[in-house]
């Protein structure tokens, strides 16, 4: 179904679960979270320690929630109206001031930034939702009292959020992580409200097409990250021989992730979403939730790459392991099980299966027995390699369809 033109009094979409194209703005809106992803990767590197990755891993949450309700809203609101432009123009505002606190989030003194990192995330959370449920009243009252039930869900986790300003080190981190539980649980629980009700899958009435593209686009992003590093690093060091290989095998690792994922798992997730008969639904759990530790993997394998990159260790450290195995089995996992529910077998896919168990053995041999940090990274892309060329050849026809396809004017067999 082709996009409804919008009425002029409205300020929604009015797209019927048809097609919702991503706007420029969308686009232009994602570029602070190139930059935030940069900040949770950086602070992650400058802290490679368990706490680190708590604090890391906590702020990733935050970015990718604010990030995704982002998401929904522009699924139903239409940027091209002015009021619309606006609030995702201050949407974009808090979440770049989220960035810029990120890495002093937890610090204390002069130096803390967590009121700054809090304070503008509520303000992009509560006020994006209450504007949606202002702009809805007339046109989509369901949507509205949804809309009124997330804000409730997000005053609950308010209190928590500023009870973490009020203490500091692991209290902090504590009370925010108690956050985010509820944020997280809200849609689980239908965003259950005294008074208020429950809303249904029914009440989603989303683009599926928007859903994936824009899932699709913040992968890219995670991967531009993996990119950045692996130019900066090559252009700010000196080109030994063994600093050039480690360059060629990051990057071949970051075109393998990216393989791994669009040449099959894109566009079936794209294509199970805008045929089911609830998208809602599958927004919620395919994209909303088995999204997240694609992407936080993805980051992960970023600061592998940089320890890598510099080049300070002959040997695979015990933390270039963890960052790289760890990194890409949670890949793995996190779209196996995306392609599984997107799947019309519900089968988690065998050649993930593999790739994280031949990722697990490299991870213990390689810290009982040290191998050369360019060996160790070569060894964990062929585990990622085999996963690619299995997935590849054995779907779509096998094999010798998927060659034929490789060249014009090749046709498929009978």
């Amino acid at each position: 179904m082709a996009e409804d033109t919008p009425r002029p009094c409205t300020l929604l979409r009015h797209h019927g679960g048809g097609h919702a194209p991503v706007s420029y703005l969308e686009l232009f809106f994602d570029l602070v979270y190139v930059f935030a992803i940069t900040q949770i990767s950086h602070a992650l590197l400058e802290n490679l320690t368990w706490r680190g990755l708590a604090e890391a891993g906590m702020a990733f949450l935050a970015v990718w929630w604010a990030w995704m309700y982002t998401t929904w809203a522009a699924n139903w609101a239409n940027p091209d109206r002015a009021p619309v432009r606006i609030m995702l123009l201050l949407s974009m505002l808090a979440s770049l001031l989220m960035a810029v606190a990120l890495p002093h989030a937890f610090a204390s003194g002069a130096a803390d930034s967590g009121p700054l990192f809090a304070g503008s995330y509520l303000a992009h959370q509560l006020g994006r939702t209450l504007f949606m449920a202002a702009i809805m009243r007339r046109d989509d009252p369901r949507g509205m009292f949804n809309m009124l039930r997330i804000s409730s869900w997000f005053a609950m986790s308010s209190v928590f959020w500023l009870a973490g300003l009020g203490v500091e080190g692991d209290a902090r981190l504590a009370w925010w992580m108690a956050a985010l539980g509820i944020e997280y649980l809200g849609p689980i629980a239908n965003f259950r409200a005294p008074g208020l009700g429950t809303s249904l899958p029914s009440d989603w009435n989303i683009s599926g097409s928007h859903m994936a593209e824009r899932c699709a686009l913040f992968i890219i992003i995670a991967l531009g990250e993996g990119v950045v590093v692996i130019g900066t690093n090559l252009a700010a060091a000196e080109l030994t021989t063994e600093r050039v290989t480690a360059f060629l095998t990051t990057f071949a690792g970051s075109v393998l992730m990216w393989w791994i994922y669009f040449d099959l798992g894109a566009e079936r997730g794209a294509r199970h979403i805008t045929t089911h008969a609830q998208p809602g639904r599958v927004a919620r759990e395919a994209y909303t939730y088995l999204h997240m530790p694609i992407v936080g993997s993805i980051i992960v394998c970023a600061v592998a790459d940089a320890l890598l990159l510099e080049g300070t260790h002959p040997h695979a450290t015990h933390e270039l392991i963890l960052t790289t195995c760890g990194g890409l089995v949670t890949y793995l996992v996190g779209l196996g099980l995306f392609k599984r529910f997107s799947n019309a077998l519900g089968n988690f896919p065998l050649s993930h299966t593999v790739g994280s168990v031949l990722l697990l053995a490299l991870a213990g041999w390689a810290w009982w027995h040290p191998l050369p940090a360019t060996q160790f990274a070569e060894a964990s892309v062929m585990a990622l390699g085999v996963v690619a060329v299995w997935e590849w050849g054995s779907y779509n026809g096998g094999w010798r369809e998927r060659l034929m396809r490789l060249w014009p004017g090749g046709s498929s067999p009978a």
